[in-house]
């Protein structure tokens, strides 16, 4: 089946930034998407931030977006998250998922059409 290993995760003061990566591997597969999730203290796991393999799209919640950047390297199944301007809020443990199944909605933040997912990466953001 599909792996996916991420890594990256670290202890940093408020303002800082972080890099995580994430590689998926296996056997044979189509990407379609590539994302990032987290699950904070006390809250469900929630989307983060996903890029489309075809054309290279990305999508971004809320929370992150100005602040968060996502990129692949379609070749090797990558991708990073590069996080500047860390919050407290942004504490979290941060997991890396593959979307290789074809869905007909669409989704690139639906968890529940990735289908493969990593162990997660602790990222503690605190004076």
């Amino acid at each position: 089946q599909v792996q996916v290993v991420e890594s990256g995760g670290g202890v940093v003061q408020p303002g800082a930034s972080l890099r995580l990566s994430c590689a998926a591997s296996g056997r044979t597969f189509t990407t379609y998407t590539m994302g990032w999730f987290r699950r904070a203290p006390g809250k469900e796991r929630e989307f983060v931030a996903s890029i489309a393999w075809s054309d290279g799209n990305t999508y971004y919640s809320d929370s992150v977006k100005g602040r968060f950047t996502i990129s692949r390297d379609n070749a090797a199944n990558t991708v990073s998250l590069r996080m500047n301007s860390l919050k407290p809020d942004d504490t979290a443990v941060y997991y890396c998922a593959i979307q290789y199944r074809k869905y007909s909605s669409g989704s690139h933040s639906d968890q529940t059409e990735f289908d493969a997912w990593g162990q997660g990466t602790q990222v503690t953001v605190s004076s």
